[in-house]
């Protein structure tokens, strides 16, 4: 592909990039961009795509994975492939089973998507150092709504980390990017991205947030809503963070004869009591535990009447004995 001039919104996205392989540099040279052929991962790939040319040590790939979920989503990888190589970025496409589970399709699907991404090249058996998603400001704004929807406390409103994970470290440097940019960005590139219908099924909360709601909030408040949705995500994450360390510190004070002692959990802060429970029952391989039943679980400790323990997934139940939380089966 010739080299372009750079439009407005492809230098705000090329120094979004920029900024963040930058900040991420300690990682190591080899990225992946996750495509999917969309105008915010395409204009992603395009954006690394004009620093690999600045920077020959950038070893930069993209992969387009296919769920194998939509009549012809064959033909959509490889036209995004075909998409990415014109933007002179080497690219791939890798096909996954999503497996039928418990978590939901949505879930499954991005579990078996992470982890092809993750995975080791085709060629060498190498993992990839960072992998970038192309999650914009826009999504972090609808993340951010649909947490304050559930009501599940303060770390579902930091909405989508701008990083996690490790070997390899997943990346998304266009959280501080408009999704009018990336779209904009493909035109001024001369890209004609695939636009998912499934984006615009009303059968999905997102879809149904993002094309009727976000839309009326924008239009009643104005257009700053979109960003401050945003930039609670970046508040809570750090309000977030300091809660969690605080209670990685009192889990050691309030742990005793193999659980949890209650007259030290009710001594500690409303705001760590439910962390502290979560935390130890994580600590068992009991996760995502819901606010009723952490509720039910606290209970024991500040409202004890000599009931019953509380049933949790799995077969366990969190019961009360002299004092003190255990976790049984």
């Amino acid at each position: 592909m010739a080299t372009r001039a750079l439009g407005r919104a492809g230098l705000a996205l090329v120094a979004a990039v920029s900024d963040g392989l930058q900040r991420a540099s300690e990682q190591g040279s080899r990225v992946r961009v996750a495509c999917s052929g969309g105008p915010d991962s395409l204009a992603l790939a395009a954006a690394v795509a004009v620093c690999a040319r600045r920077d020959p040590a950038l070893l930069a790939e993209a992969l387009v994975v296919d769920h194998q979920l939509q009549p012809g989503s064959r033909e959509v990888a490889h036209a995004a492939v075909d998409a990415v190589r014109g933007l002179g970025l080497p690219a791939r496409t890798v096909a996954v089973q999503v497996p039928h589970s418990g978590e939901g399709p949505e879930a499954a699907a991005r579990r078996a998507r992470y982890e092809a991404l993750a995975a080791p090249d085709a060629a060498g058996g190498r993992r990839p150092d960072l992998v970038l998603l192309g999650h914009t400001l826009d999504d972090q704004a609808e993340t951010v709504l649909l947490g304050l929807v559930r009501g599940s406390g303060i770390r579902s409103l930091a909405g989508m980390p701008a990083h996690f994970g490790s070997a390899p470290q997943f990346w998304r440097p266009l959280l501080g990017v408009r999704r009018a940019d990336t779209e904009r960005a493909c035109v001024e590139w001369g890209l004609a991205p695939w636009h998912d219908p499934q984006n615009r099924d009303d059968r999905f909360t997102r879809s149904r947030l993002r094309h009727r709601v976000l839309p009326v909030l924008t239009a009643e408040l104005g257009e700053g809503v979109i960003e401050a949705l945003a930039r609670t995500a970046t508040l809570a994450t750090q309000d977030a963070d300091y809660l969690d360390a605080l209670t990685s510190s009192a889990l050691t004070t309030i742990m005793g004869d193999g659980g949890l002692d209650c007259a030290r959990l009710a001594d500690q802060p409303a705001a760590l009591q439910g962390r502290l429970v979560r935390r130890w029952l994580a600590t068992v391989g009991i996760v995502g535990l819901d606010f009723e039943r952490t509720a039910a679980v606290l209970a024991l400790v500040t409202h004890w009447r000599g009931q019953k323990g509380v049933d949790l997934p799995g077969g366990h139940r969190v019961v009360r004995r002299a004092g003190v939380l255990f976790l049984d089966r």
